[in-house]
């Protein structure tokens, strides 16, 4: 099969070209359970940037050459000897971690703690590629209504998105803010799932001023351009009291001490983005009673939902596409703030 591969790490981001589009052996059935996917769309995402960049190095155990891809979708091409819940020429989205089902976190439904799994794309080959080898229990059966290549990036992006809105639609009530920071390819999914779950009213922050005009069309009531006085300006906006949520789809640069600044005492700060530090002395978290709240991805369960939020029409995906042989121009794109939404790569 054709597919995508990093050969080797650029810290810099410097390199003409990050992957190679060449010839591989194709995935193999090798466990009852495993599935084969034909893949219909690749999302291509900014942690795929990070493991380019070496990043998840010592985080998961990566081996070169391997196939990045996190975010699949596509058609059911062959199946082990023990899958019962989909049939070849289904159609598919995969959860990205695939896992055996038997350790507790997973019997528990939470699927990013699983003991035996693997992750597709970050310690496994992924679906730059026109297949892929996954696992019954990562698959969720795709409406007639949707396309393969247009719900893959719901897969991370998405999924990760509505994790962060899903956690502050429990707490948000009407009358509340919540900021959303960054309406990039993650951040206008997270906007979606907040106009949809939650009665607060939305502000969000972002340098483009293309990117905040899809954040009013998604559901914003407010939007800011990113700077120097993009706190103030939340601050006038809440009456001086700051956001009772805080969403940081960057995690980076100023992003960080900006976002716990913008949030209320009492408030919750997510982070979703990273790459950046957090540094706050204590006596600030002690007196603001402020709550910093991590999110890795999300569930199977939360997956499901994400999806019948989309089969309803309550969530949108702004893609663009690409040829799978130009994963290469996608990825420089995407790096160099060109992609609107997501890139979505095509075999």
């Amino acid at each position: 099969m054709k597919a995508a591969v990093l050969h080797a790490y650029d810290p810099a981001l410097t390199r003409m070209s990050f992957v190679q589009y060449e010839t591989v052996a194709d995935p193999r059935i090798e466990r009852p359970t495993d599935v084969i996917v034909r893949v219909g769309g690749a999302g291509v995402c900014r942690t795929d940037l990070h493991v380019i960049e070496g990043l998840w190095r010592g985080k998961v155990e990566i081996r070169l050459p391997y196939i990045l891809g996190h975010e699949n979708a596509g058609w059911v091409e062959a199946i082990g000897s023990g899958v019962t819940s989909v049939k070849v020429g289904d159609p598919v989205v995969c959860h990205p971690l695939v896992t055996s089902g038997h350790c507790l976190a997973c019997r528990r439904g939470d699927d990013m703690r699983a003991v035996d799994s693997r992750f597709p794309g970050l310690n496994a080959d992924g679906g730059y590629a026109e297949y892929l080898l996954t696992g019954e229990r990562a698959l969720v059966p795709l409406p007639r209504s949707l396309a393969p290549k247009d719900v893959a990036p719901y897969t991370d992006a998405g999924l990760t998105a509505y994790r962060a809105a899903k956690k502050a639609s429990k707490h948000l009530l009407p009358g509340q803010r919540a900021v959303v920071i960054g309406a990039g390819g993650l951040g206008h999914i997270g906007i979606q799932v907040l106009a949809a779950l939650t009665p607060a009213d939305i502000i969000v922050i972002d340098r483009s001023d293309a990117a905040l005009a899809l954040a009013a069309r998604y559901g914003a009531q407010h939007t800011v351009k990113a700077g120097d006085d993009a706190v103030e300006c939340v601050l006038e906006l809440t009456g001086g009291a700051g956001a009772e949520a805080v969403i940081d789809f960057v995690g980076e640069g100023r992003t960080v001490a900006d976002g716990l600044a913008m949030t209320a005492n009492g408030g919750v700060y997510y982070i979703v983005g990273y790459g950046g530090k957090l540094e706050l002395p204590t006596i600030d978290m002690v007196t603001s009673e402020k709550t910093i709240v991590g999110n890795l991805v999300g569930t199977y369960a939360e997956l499901v939902e994400l999806m019948a939020l989309a089969d309803r029409g309550r969530v949108h995906l702004t893609t663009r596409e690409y040829r799978l042989a130009d994963a290469d121009l996608a990825l420089h794109d995407l790096h160099g703030g060109r992609v609107e939404g997501r890139a979505v790569l095509i075999p």
